[in-house]
């Protein structure tokens, strides 16, 4: 069965062993690029998140598409949506079990939605609520010697910490936590891409004669050479 905005799902069928509820099904949900998010088609998402939820109202993949359709709601601006499918993903998940194998994509820890809300408040400008978040989702996913368990969760962190000092007027934490973010060798994800255009277009409209900032955005250029789609909008 195919759903709305590219997204299918099959098999919805779940398998029982004993009194185990496997999600065999929920397994074969695809979710090209996050529920097509990075192409831009905001109200497919809603809609195949919305029918997925449907589809399987009671399983940890109900809290991921909340998630993602309260991204898409705060990637148009609503704010009120935001905050219904937000509350919609925390009820489903604080009604079931903490997760055993948190390296499923499909599962979502409390974690992992506070990384969903994280990213819905940057784009709405709750910057207090957004700069929490991520200092809760470097924490979670840093562990104590300082290695990092959530390379990606944690450079996204870092972008949204840019977003907010940029958007406060601090410049130089700005592109600290946004240089940051680029390290690593997984920087072509496309929502890493997305959150670093971000805070490139603020710095683009804030800063745009400041040197070091100039510094930044061609950093970002030097990657979008090197690396196909990277260029900030």
């Amino acid at each position: 069965m195919r759903g709305l905005g590219g997204v299918a799902v099959r098999d919805v069928g779940l398998v029982k062993q004993g009194d185990a509820v496997e999600q065999g099904g929920l397994a074969q949900v695809e979710l090209p690029v996050q529920l097509g998010v990075a192409p831009g088609d905001y109200r497919g998402v809603i809609a195949a998140a919305q029918a997925g939820s449907e589809a399987a109202p009671n399983h940890g993949v109900a809290v991921q598409l909340a998630g993602q359709e309260a991204k898409a709601w705060a990637r148009l601006g609503d704010r009120r949506q935001v905050e219904v499918a937000l509350d919609k993903g925390r009820r489903l998940l604080e009604g079931m079990p903490h997760p055993e194998n948190l390296d499923n994509h499909f599962v979502v820890d409390p974690a992992k939605f506070d990384f969903y809300s994280m990213d819905c408040y940057r784009l709405v400008g709750e910057d207090r609520l957004a700069r929490t978040l991520a200092d809760e989702v470097l924490r979670a996913g840093t562990d104590f010697d300082g290695t990092e368990r959530s390379p990606m969760r944690n450079a996204e962190a870092r972008v949204t910490l840019g977003v907010t000092a940029a958007r406060e007027g601090d410049l130089e934490q700005a592109l600290i936590h946004g240089e940051r973010a680029l390290q690593g060798d997984r920087q072509s994800v496309p929502s890493l891409i997305m959150t670093s255009r971000e805070l490139a277009a603020v710095v683009r409209q804030r800063y745009r004669k400041e040197p070091t900032a100039q510094d930044y955005l061609n950093h970002l250029q030097e990657l979008g050479r090197e690396k196909p789609g990277f260029l900030p909008a």
